[in-house]
């Protein structure tokens, strides 16, 4: 009895430990390459078209499309996708300058399927590469330049640096879902792309060339869209580069409740889609294709709180058994290695890279905010879901 409780206690530690050791590979690597120049904005690139799902986006649309209009050539469009829309978005669109078609299904509620009938529309007269931006998004100049150029030059979808920011007056809670999508949409792909890997597509600031994105299937509900259709490439053969020096910013919701549903809906998805990336694992381990083998493993890092949350437990209850059944040391020996390189790989990421994010001042009071956070994932786990896409709330707190 005690020798099958010390299995399952080895085993368990080391299934927990393989997206530790992702994670952390991926720190290590991006800490390695900080201060890589720029490439050169292209002076030629091949046509494209921006295509921005929107839904209810009055507040910002016209903002958005006056931006991105600064960035588009000779022979490129600018589509806006009035989703469902319930007030003037498509107007104010059409008044800044896009081209605007209208879906209404309120069967099929969410991004996918405003995609899919966007490039729908778009096929009429394809363009050579598709750029897909949110609605909440600026782009730094020749990031439009540069995500296409590189599509079109490597056949490949590009994803660009999508970051998000505090709005100002955001808190502590803001500051620490700052750091942690630094972490997933800049350094781990960034390490990614040093090892020579694809990394994951987030969503916005994505570049796709006209055959991949043609054929790719958008028509879903699903609540991480991005990542089911970066882990559907892949399979297809081509899986996403990272463009570092295209950069796409927005900010976090203004108010509470539109940032926790945002959070919410992100990491319940997440956890949908690691069950998928698990099923997916075995064959891309036969196909011994090592950019396969990166995407599927890289979607199993769960997110980070939950990450720390599990391999703190794993620790607890293993020592506790240890000492209470007198186990040997093994099973304790892989949850500690497992736990501490988790901790200093999540340090080093935020020294190297998340200290303007989250200064050292504020570091300790990270604590509580992960002890509220853990609330959120019983809920997930004993089926208290949404199911369905849910608009995130962007107006300004009053």
């Amino acid at each position: 009895m005690v020798g099958l409780v010390l299995l399952v206690l080895v085993i368990a530690n080391l299934v927990l430990l393989v997206p530790v050791v992702v994670f952390a590979v991926e720190v290590f690597a991006a800490a390695t390459r900080r201060g890589v120049p720029a490439a050169m904005v292209p002076d030629v690139r091949p046509s494209a078209a921006i295509l921005v799902p929107a839904h209810d986006e009055e507040d910002g649309i016209a903002e958005t499309v006056i931006a991105l209009r600064r960035q588009l050539r000779p022979g490129d469009r600018m589509l806006v996708v009035a989703d469902n829309c319930s007030d003037a978005t498509a107007v104010k669109a059409r008044e800044a300058g896009a081209e605007v078609v209208e879906r209404r299904d309120a069967s099929a509620r969410g991004k996918g399927y405003a995609l899919d009938f966007g490039i729908k529309h778009l096929d009429k007269a394809p363009p050579q590469v598709v750029v897909i931006v949110d609605a909440d998004c600026r782009l730094d100049p020749g990031s439009v330049d540069r995500l296409v150029a590189l599509a079109s030059a490597t056949g490949r979808p590009v994803q660009g640096l999508n970051l998000m920011s505090v709005p100002p007056g955001g808190g502590l809670n803001l500051q620490v879902a700052e750091l942690a999508f630094l972490i997933k949409n800049h350094v781990r792909p960034a390490g990614l792309h040093r090892l020579g890997l694809p990394c994951h597509l987030t969503g916005t600031g994505m570049a796709f060339p006209w055959a991949i994105i043609r054929d790719a299937d958008l028509a879903h509900a699903s609540l991480v869209e991005d990542m089911k259709l970066g882990l559907d490439l892949a399979r297809r053969g081509t899986p996403a580069l990272f463009c570092e020096h295209a950069r796409i910013s927005s900010h976090f919701p203004y108010t509470q409740e539109g940032a926790s549903s945002q959070r919410r809906r992100w990491e319940e998805g997440h956890i949908g889609m690691i069950a998928s990336a698990f099923g997916q694992l075995p064959a891309a381990l036969r196909s011994g294709r090592a950019d396969v083998i990166a995407v599927a493993l890289d979607v199993l890092v769960p997110p980070l709180t939950l990450l720390l949350m599990l391999m703190t437990a794993a620790f607890v209850i293993t020592a506790v058994l240890t000492f209470a059944l007198s186990l040997g040391q093994l099973a304790l020996i892989v949850s500690g290695f497992g736990l501490g390189l988790f901790v200093i790989a999540a340090l080093l990421a935020w020294g190297v890279f998340g200290r303007d994010a989250l200064p050292p001042r504020s570091l300790l009071r990270v604590v509580p905010y992960v002890l509220r956070k853990l609330a959120l994932y019983p809920k997930l786990a004993f089926g208290s879901r949404s199911g369905t896409w849910v608009r995130t709330d962007r107006k300004r707190g009053e």
